[in-house]
């Protein structure tokens, strides 16, 4: 984190902080169905405000298109953070002009205050330098706590870098140090178990990792399109057969770099793709014609444990099977319990993220025990496939630089 200002480096008594959140929470029936993005902002928003700081929340929800939808409020939001940070949590019905000033002009230091959906307004997804300068007339700092927004530059993201004091905020922090350790500065030997239904969604993540990575594991149905460009019959598994030149290249590709590509060597096959249905492991050359591969094999799983044994950083991000549906789900349920124990045993550093990934890890009820799972989602991807994220970049190059 050298290269970022955080919490550390500012006195935040007396000062407006707008604070950008991810608070693109899951609604039920107008509640918060999932408040766990609440509860990994709560440090942030607690430390400033116990430090005197009047924090005003920046956040977007959903995608009104920069319009006011009243069914894209963040209203019940700031009502469920405020059960959630044990505090209240004011509120603005406009994240600029005069709501949003008189709001401001009436907190006192250490109060909380929630501003209204900043893509109620045009300006924030065009980051409109106008709209920035709106922003940043109600703050004097900013502190960017969204990483999961962090690979847009909004006006709200990355915009307000480049005209107020910008800062890290503690989850931004502690994503940015977790993921310095998986594949900026790694411990060696690192793994990547990499899986998800298609090749074509993750090409760049398999170009960037391969020439980072000591291993690659490839799973779920993008083993398939690798497993069929060697010629294999997957039978009527998920496979994306015109992208069988472009498995191929990567393939070769990895040979040039030292990174073993680790694919399945078994699969466990069905011939209806629904819970329970009847399912058999076979080998890569007995696949079934009209069988479809939902997960890997006992054999596979094998390997994957003993390459997470040899590993002293692994990566994680997509299941190896179709986890959502038993008995499929094995495979990814057996390789998270054991990159979890090795976790806990403190001979592993466990990075994963994503959306299924996130999913697939709950299933197997270990979350807790990796080393660091980011909610991250698309910012996550982006950051796996070597992209610069705008919303981080600018802690870099932001205006207190």
């Amino acid at each position: 984190m050298t290269t970022f200002h955080t919490l550390d480096d500012v006195d935040v008594k007396g000062k407006r902080v707008l604070v950008r959140v991810d608070l693109n929470v899951p609604m039920d029936n107008g509640r918060v169905s999932d408040t766990t993005r609440l509860e990994r902002i709560a440090n942030t928003i607690t430390e400033i405000s116990d430090k005197g700081g009047k924090v005003i929340l920046l956040a977007h929800f959903g995608r009104p298109k920069g319009k006011v939808d009243p069914k894209e409020t963040l209203k019940p939001v700031a009502t469920t953070l405020g059960y959630v940070l044990r505090r209240h949590v004011g509120f603005a019905a406009d994240c600029i002009g005069e709501v949003a000033e008189k709001a401001i002009a009436g907190m006192k230091d250490g109060d909380i205050l929630c501003l209204e959906n900043t893509r109620f307004h045009a300006g924030e997804e065009k980051n409109d330098p106008a709209f920035v300068k709106q922003l940043a007339a109600l703050g004097d700092i900013w502190v960017n706590d969204a990483f999961s927004a962090a690979h847009r530059a909004h006006a709200s993201t990355e915009g307000l870098g480049h005209v107020l004091p910008a800062y890290a905020g503690r989850t931004m922090q502690a994503e940015l140090d977790a993921l310095a350790k998986a594949l900026d500065a790694p411990a060696h030997p690192v793994i990547a178990i990499v899986g998800g239904s298609k090749v074509s969604t993750k090409l760049d993540l398999l170009e960037n990792l391969i020439s980072k990575v000591d291993a690659l594991v490839i799973g779920g149905g993008m083993a398939n399109t690798f497993l069929h460009a060697q010629g294999v019959n997957v039978g009527k598994s998920l496979c994306e057969k015109d992208l069988a030149d472009t498995a191929r290249r990567i393939l070769s590709k990895a040979e040039t770099t030292n990174c073993a590509i680790i694919l399945p060597v078994d699969g466990v096959v069905a011939f209806h793709f629904e819970a329970n249905a009847p399912s058999h492991a076979y080998g890569l050359d007995a696949i079934p014609a009209d069988g479809m591969i939902l997960d890997i094999g006992p054999q596979s799983i094998e390997r994957v444990r003993s390459a997470i044994d040899d590993a002293a950083t692994l990566v994680w991000n997509g299941p190896v099977g179709a986890f959502e549906i038993a008995p499929f789900d094995r495979g990814t349920v057996q390789a998270a319990k054991h990159a979890a124990a090795r976790t806990k045993a403190g001979k592993l550093i466990s990075v994963a993220g994503g959306g299924d990934t996130v999913a697939a890890l709950n299933h197997a009820a270990i979350a807790d025990d990796f080393t660091y799972v980011s909610t991250a989602g698309g910012a996550f991807l982006e950051w796996m496939e070597g992209k610069p994220l705008p919303g981080v970049e600018v802690l870099r190059t932001g205006a207190n630089r």
